[in-house]
């Protein structure tokens, strides 16, 4: 099979040859240039050859858009510095602007995915954050706090994130315009019972993903849309309710199924089995493999995306990068 058979065998929870199969990464240099990010993802995706790809941008474009400053930390293992948050009191998020696509934080990243579409030879995702993602992000990077001002002033936070939503959709359709093949819609932790209960989830949240998620752009051409759940103790019950095929999230934090029991639970593909920033980091190759193939057990091949449990850490070996590709090498 090709990887785009593979993938869409796994996404009708079918048996492929083989798992399909990715990992990602910051590049904390290059990520500041999209023709940069473009060539270094390429390279990384024809090197150990994934499937498809999922863009790895700035984490901070998002809060950039809309008026947070950041700084280049200037090397390979740190991330950029805030230097200036745009919401620094409650009542700034009335005054976040509107904005879309042709922000320049924006058009760096649909340039990149443009760029690595028309170079990977497979298929390329965009990263897009949720609207509650953003907002944590706005006010520095800080879930507990925006969870805090959701909970006692939804009036105020509540058109913000539907105003960080429009941007998000615009965002994802340029994206896609631009050759993707879908987006990994990341919720950046808030789905675990660490931060929100279920309800609070379902009340607050979730209204905004699904308005994003509604006016993606049509299956035939985001065919390739993956839900991402971060944390531990994951409210998995709430997978289903976003309508995304693929669930991918960390099957080693506290509290979290299987790949078997995820898929099961959730009636989606289930993607992820490796640990990004232990295994990946401080094991053996032949440890990578093995882990990869536990993490497999169970699924009979079916429904399943091998790939790390979130963004792999910077100071993974390349042998444990390389690995990844022999757990599920005939």
């Amino acid at each position: 099979m090709d990887s785009v058979t593979r993938l869409r065998t796994a996404l009708e929870l079918g048996t492929p040859d083989r798992p399909p199969f990715t990992w990602w990464g910051h590049t904390f240099l290059e990520e500041w240039s999209p023709t940069k990010l473009a060539d270094i993802t390429i390279d990384r995706a024809r090197r150990h050859g994934w499937d498809f790809v999922k863009l790895q941008p700035r984490a901070s474009c998002f809060a950039e858009a809309f008026g947070s400053e950041y700084r280049a930390s200037g090397n390979a293992t740190e991330s950029p510095a805030l230097v200036s948050p745009a919401v620094k009191e409650l009542d700034d998020f009335a005054t976040l602007p509107e904005v879309d696509a042709g922000h320049p934080a924006f058009a760096d990243q649909v340039e990149a995915i443009r760029l690595v579409a028309a170079g990977a030879g497979v298929p390329v995702i965009q990263t897009v954050f949720s609207p509650i993602t953003v907002a944590g992000h706005l006010i520095g990077k800080d879930p507990q706090g925006i969870v805090a001002m959701l909970r006692s002033h939804p009036g105020i936070v509540g058109p913000a994130l539907e105003k960080i939503g429009r941007a998000l959709v615009s965002f994802s359709t340029a994206s896609v315009e631009a050759g993707g093949a879908g987006v990994f819609y990341a919720v950046s932790g808030y789905a675990s019972a660490d931060l929100m209960t279920a309800e609070e989830y379902e009340a607050l949240a979730l209204p905004h993903d699904l308005e994003v998620i509604g006016k993606l752009p049509p299956a035939d051409a985001a065919w390739l849309n993956i839900l991402h759940l971060c944390g531990a103790h994951l409210h998995f019950g709430l997978a289903p309710l976003f309508g995304l095929p693929v669930v991918s999230w960390s099957v080693h934090d506290a509290g979290n199924p299987t790949l078997a029991e995820g898929r099961d639970r959730a009636q989606r593909t289930a993607m992820g089995g490796l640990g990004q920033k232990t295994t990946m980091v401080h094991a053996r190759p032949e440890g990578v493999v093995a882990e990869g193939r536990a993490a497999l057990e169970g699924t009979g091949g079916a429904g399943v995306i091998l790939s790390a449990g979130c963004s792999v850490a910077v100071t993974a070996p390349e042998a444990n990068l390389a690995a990844v590709r022999e757990v599920v090498a005939a």
